[in-house]
């Protein structure tokens, strides 16, 4: 196990660590094609870190506070990680993660979740959680399922694009659907970030919505992070009223042919528990591309 050589941060230039073959370094400008290169060998996979680049065209340090850790063998980059209020790792093995999670361990970093492939996640939970306070939840199985063209499912005509003015009224829905899947309320500690995310995805019409005739959602979702490749979905709630009735399938089926209008992929990932879900996704026409795992704090 690599030992902390200095105070600073281990993989800043001025305290470079090695661990077993590996050296992690915060990324800079001209690490960016490289990076590029490890998103693209699994662009559904790495959309978070796919949307980033394309947002801020560098690999280096954003103006946010986050940052990307490269993790190098004989100079080339092996695999990276995103680092800031979450860890999102990139074709990390398992070595490699494990040495990782116990370099952020050792800063005293504190993360409120860890998401993407199983292996990569698990292998830096492996070695991060001795240093770490318990986690809310570890979800160690999430197929991660892709569709590359329109369902064979009618898509159901009514949804459509929430407008600038609807925020109030799909608030609640997006904080219900929050609460299932997570397990605590969105606004626990003040409601205002969580606002802000849902007005952002309004805005740039990725928010999609159907309502009854007395103004209450029926269906709604999120194209949550959106790449030129992947458009990933999330979000994906039925009014409990409405449940039970044989609607999600069209909703899911209209969800993915505006997906396929931003990229020539749509992703999600689910619980392994979820059966339902799969079920209805089955139906709609994923089909599994790989394996999430997420850590929740």
């Amino acid at each position: 196990m690599a030992k902390l050589l200095a105070r600073v941060a281990p993989w800043l230039p001025s305290a470079r660590q090695s661990a077993g073959g590996v050296e992690f370094r915060t990324l800079g400008g001209k690490d960016t094609s490289q990076l590029w290169d490890l998103v693209n060998s699994d662009s559904t996979a790495n959309v978070f870190m796919a949307a980033h680049l394309e947002a801020s065209g560098t690999a280096a340090p954003s103006s946010s506070g986050g940052e990307v850790i490269g993790a190098f063998h004989d100079s080339r980059m092996a695999s990276a990680c995103w680092t800031g209020v979450n860890l999102v790792p990139i074709g990390m093995t398992g070595d490699d993660a494990a040495a990782l999670g116990a370099l952020l361990g050792e800063s005293g970093r504190r993360f409120s979740s860890i998401f993407g492939p199983a292996t990569s996640v698990l292998g830096l939970w492996s070695t991060l959680r001795t240093f770490s306070p318990e986690p809310f939840d570890v979800r160690a199985e999430q197929p991660l399922l892709e569709i590359r063209q329109a369902s064979p499912v009618p898509p159901a005509a009514t949804l459509r694009h929430t407008e600038p003015h609807e925020l109030e009224q799909i608030l609640p829905a997006c904080a219900a659907m929050f609460e299932e899947e997570v397990g605590y309320s969105p606004y626990a500690g003040g409601g205002e970030h969580y606002r802000r995310r849902v007005a952002s995805l309004i805005r740039r019409r990725h928010s999609l919505v159907d309502f009854d005739g007395d103004g209450r959602v029926i269906f709604k979702a999120e194209l949550g992070t959106v790449s030129a490749s992947t458009a990933q979905i999330q979000g994906v709630w039925v009014n409990p009223d409405y449940r039970g009735q044989g609607l999600a399938a069209g909703y899911m089926s209209a969800v993915v042919n505006e997906a396929l209008k931003i990229a020539p992929v749509a992703s999600l990932y689910v619980n392994s528990f979820n059966t339902r879900a799969l079920a209805l996704y089955r139906t709609v026409g994923f089909v599994r591309a790989g394996e999430f795992a997420t850590v929740l704090f």
